[in-house]
C-alpha cells in the first residue's frame, strides 16, 4: 500500500555548473543558467509505502509525515536560493533530479515503523516537468 503527501514550496536556484563558462552552461541549461537565477512554485509528492497497521487503518499517519517533510525541508528550503541558503544543497548543481536526490537524503532516514519505507519523492519544477526519485535501485 502506498500513501502520498502532497507539498508546495518557492525557490530560486540556478541551473549551472562552475567548472564551465558562460557559453556552455548557456547551451546546456539555456535561460536555467542565467546568473541571476530563477525562480519556481514546486510541488513536490512524498510517498511512503508499507502494510496497513491493523490497529490504525494507518500505512502511516500523515501528519506524521507532514511534520516530519516540514522539518527536515520545507522551513529550510521555502522562499530560498537553494545555491546559497541551503545547507544540504551546498555544492549540489540544484536540477530537479538532484534536489529529488537531495531530498530523499533528508528524510529517508527518518522514516520508520515496522515495514514502512519511503517509496518516492516527485519533483513538479513546472506544469510540464517534473520527476521522481524512488531511491537506488
Amino acid at each position: 500500500m502506498q500513501i502520498t503527501r502532497k507539498f508546495h514550496f518557492s525557490a530560486s536556484h540556478r541551473v549551472y555548473n562552475p567548472a564551465l563558462n558562460d557559453e556552455e552552461n548557456c547551451r546546456i541549461y539555456g535561460k536555467c543558467s542565467n546568473p541571476n537565477g530563477h525562480g519556481h512554485n514546486y510541488e513536490m509528492d512524498v510517498t511512503v509505502s508499507g502494510e496497513v497497521d491493523p490497529e490504525t487503518g494507518f500505512v502511516m499517519d500523515l501528519s506524521e509525515i507532514k511534520l516530519l517533510v516540514e522539518k527536515e525541508i520545507i522551513d529550510k528550503v521555502d522562499h530560498k536560493n537553494l545555491n546559497i541558503d541551503v545547507d544540504f544543497m551546498s555544492g549540489v548543481l540544484p536540477s530537479a533530479e538532484n534536489i529529488a536526490l537531495k531530498f530523499w537524503e533528508q528524510i529517508e532516514p527518518k522514516i520508520n515503523g515496522p515495514g514502512i519505507r519511503l517509496h518516492s519523492i516527485m519533483i513538479r519544477e513546472t506544469v510540464n516537468n517534473s520527476v521522481t526519485y524512488m531511491g537506488k535501485q
